[in-house]
């Protein structure tokens, strides 16, 4: 049975690779951005199967209408695909109160609300899947990105717990957790620290070149990167996280061997600080 798709951030970079890639497969696929024209590019040779929405992701109103429009058209959404949002570089430090909350806002409260929008639909139907795009930074954390970070560990952590809580319901949820991909993370999308404080000089500048130098040089196809999440959204058993790229796989099996170097010295301390009477907490993460 072809699947109907309700995808964000569907005008560029892995979104329209995705979108493109699930209509040329014969599914549906509602595509979404704050821009309708390069949607409309997209979904023009495929007729009826493709439905194209003006939407912002961060605004309430504009979600809730563009969901309407999608069950009013297609009866049913079997597959959340979270794909917007945006990079930023910079030290903690030099960013600005609205810049934390703006990062927040796109690549955390935006996938969450949507999520939790959509489950009702997905409940009655007793099926779906969620997909929320982190990405490596959302496992490993870097200096120069750790607003970015932030953000992704946020929805790690929501997704996760969510993964949980809505499998017994026969929805399932997934993290696609790429590396660096061609896309336009580290072009004019990313947004830079405000500030420019003199002790943090040589971390931005060795940020924006990493950004300048890496633009469009990234190892990642997003072409090839959909066709991994097409083939994992049809197979019987979904993982609750995806890495995408050889690259995100180094990075997270050096954190994981990084991690327990730096807490085994304390483990045995650690241990010891229970009540001589206590009794261990069941609670078992899955």
């Amino acid at each position: 049975m072809s699947k109907i798709w309700f995808i964000t951030g569907a005008s560029s970079g892995l979104g329209r690779a995705l979108a493109e890639a699930v209509l040329s497969k014969g599914d549906k696929a509602v595509l979404t951005a704050r821009g309708l024209q390069s949607l409309q590019t997209i979904a023009a040779p495929h007729g009826e199967r493709a439905l194209a929405l003006a939407m912002d992701v961060t605004d309430a109103r504009s979600r809730a209408a563009a969901l309407r429009t999608a069950l009013d058209a297609f009866g049913r959404i079997d597959v959340l695909a979270n794909i917007a949002g945006a990079g930023s570089y910079g030290a903690l430090e030099e960013f600005t109160s609205e810049q934390i909350r703006a990062q927040m806002e796109l690549n955390f409260f935006a996938a969450a609300e949507l999520s939790r929008e959509v489950l009702p639909q997905l409940r009655a139907q007793r099926s779906g899947h969620i997909l929320n795009l982190t990405s490596i930074a959302g496992l490993v954390a870097f200096p120069g990105s750790g607003l970015y970070n932030a953000s992704k560990f946020a929805l790690e952590g929501f997704s996760e717990a969510l993964h949980h809580e809505v499998k017994p319901l026969g929805i399932r949820v997934t993290l696609i957790e790429p590396g660096a991909f061609r896309t336009g993370f580290a072009g004019s999308a990313a947004m830079k620290a405000e500030g420019e404080i003199a002790d943090y000089a040589a971390l931005d500048a060795g940020m924006a070149e990493y950004y300048a130098s890496q633009n469009g040089r990234q190892m990642g196809d997003p072409v090839k990167g959909a066709a991994v999440i097409i083939d994992m959204v049809d197979s019987a058993v979904a993982p609750l996280r995806l890495l995408l790229g050889e690259d995100a796989y180094q990075l997270w099996e050096g954190a994981v061997a990084s991690r327990n170097r730096d807490i085994a010295p304390w483990r045995e301390r650690g241990e010891a600080t229970a009540f001589a009477d206590a009794v261990k907490n069941p609670v078992q993460a899955l």
